[in-house]
């Protein structure tokens, strides 16, 4: 069961390494009521950096933040920074936030277990509920950075993070707030947690070989790659945006939602749910599919997931879905679970930025039933204006984003 986890490190910029197979990350914001995005950062790795840290937390209560939490903060925060964005007495009500977990901390509940069954029920630390519940990230970036306007959370499994900025662009665009920090975290790689996807045989088994292990779309690929993380982007009303001159990366255009009614963990066999959240993105975009220059797959590398979102893609696309580059984040990072779609989020922006389309890793047996393009292996220079990206997850939850770069009207 490798880990990708102990394979990744933050940094401050998505640049030449990715060219070649590695990956280097960063964060993002979006609409109109138009929604840009200004200000994203993530975090892939299991320990804060120290330039990430929030002064306003001090070691003692940092105890008492579970991982993902500290996660979501030290994100949220320097989403801010980059955003150029001040939280202040007066705009607070305006500001919400919005961040996904498909889990929660997972190792809380791992040591609480392990507390009451070993030490029993009165050792149990008192904190035990507020460092586990999926919605304390958001609680927690709200009290700590004063953001006293919407909250909420999303937990919809590995669709957690992409639908958690989809709803939040919905809040912009129905004017319950100007600025939303929204995205996804999870810290989720420990014993339970891996013990949880090795029982319903969802890992890889490539323990030998760990950085070849995730391989979507590959012929030999044989199941996931879990790993941790956190990508928090700035999302803001357009107008509110450009009176203050804010930096903008990027324009949220699109957003679909559905549900496989299918399986609980298996996805629809036809594609028909993945394929309708694609549709209803489109639609809300007001876009075709001609529009899109890069499709950003959800692509988790296991052998019917995989098949099944390169079926709905064609089922939306039709013959022009051979001419649209397709590539898979998680063949570099391995699979955040509820912050993957909020990663993907920030690639989608960062492509756009940048012109570079990172390549999908580890494709060297193309599988007859996947036989789109794939970007395999080698990163490609290409101007990309139209950026469609997916999340799936157990339970039939299917959300996908459209991104567009943004033009002056």
């Amino acid at each position: 069961m490798p880990a990708a986890s102990d394979l990744l490190i933050i940094t401050r910029a998505f640049g030449e390494p990715h060219r070649n197979g590695g990956l280097r990350l960063l964060g993002c914001p979006r609409v109109s009521r138009r929604v840009i995005v200004g200000g994203p950062w993530w975090l892939l790795r299991l320990r804060i950096p120290k330039e990430a840290r929030l002064k306003q937390v001090r070691p003692k209560e940092a105890r008492r933040l579970s991982r993902f939490i500290l996660f979501a903060l030290s994100a949220a925060h320097e989403a801010l920074t980059r955003a150029r964005f001040c939280i202040t007495e007066e705009n607070a009500e305006r500001v919400g936030v919005l961040i996904g977990s498909g889990i929660g901390s997972f190792t809380t509940v791992e040591e609480g277990c392990r507390t009451v069954f070993t030490r029993g029920g009165a050792r149990l630390t008192p904190f035990f509920l507020p460092m586990m519940l999926p919605n304390m990230a958001s609680g927690q970036v709200s009290r700590l950075l004063g953001i006293r306007g919407y909250s909420s959370t999303i937990v919809t499994a590995c669709a957690s993070g992409a639908q958690a900025i989809g709803e939040a662009a919905e809040v912009i665009r129905r004017g319950a707030a100007d600025v939303m920090l929204a995205g996804g975290s999870e810290a989720s790689v420990c014993e339970m947690g891996l013990a949880s996807f090795c029982a319903i045989r969802a890992l890889s088994t490539r323990n030998d070989e760990p950085t070849r292990a995730s391989r979507p779309f590959d012929r030999e690929r044989d199941g996931l790659v879990p790993a941790e993380g956190c990508a928090i982007l700035v999302l803001e009303e357009l107008e509110h945006a450009r009176r203050r001159g804010a930096p903008i990366l990027a324009e949220l255009v699109g957003y679909g939602v559905s549900s496989d009614a299918y399986h609980v963990v298996a996805p629809d066999p036809e594609g028909r749910g993945a394929a309708a959240a694609m549709r209803a993105a489109l639609a809300d975009a007001g876009l075709t599919p001609a529009d899109i220059d890069y499709i950003n797959a959800h692509a988790t590398s296991t052998v019917a997931g995989d098949y099944v979102e390169t079926l709905a893609i064609k089922r939306v696309f039709g013959e022009r879905a051979y001419a649209i580059p397709i590539s898979a984040t998680k063949s570099m990072i391995g699979h955040s679970m509820g912050a993957a779609g909020a990663i993907e989020a920030v690639v989608a922006v960062l492509t756009i930025r940048d012109g570079i389309i990172h390549p999908t890793i580890n494709y060297e047996y193309p599988d007859p039933k996947c036989d789109l393009d794939y970007v395999p292996n080698v990163a490609r220079r290409v101007p990309v204006r139209t950026v469609l990206s997916n999340s799936f997850a157990f339970g039939g939850h299917n959300a996908t984003l459209i991104f567009r770069r943004y033009a002056e009207d």
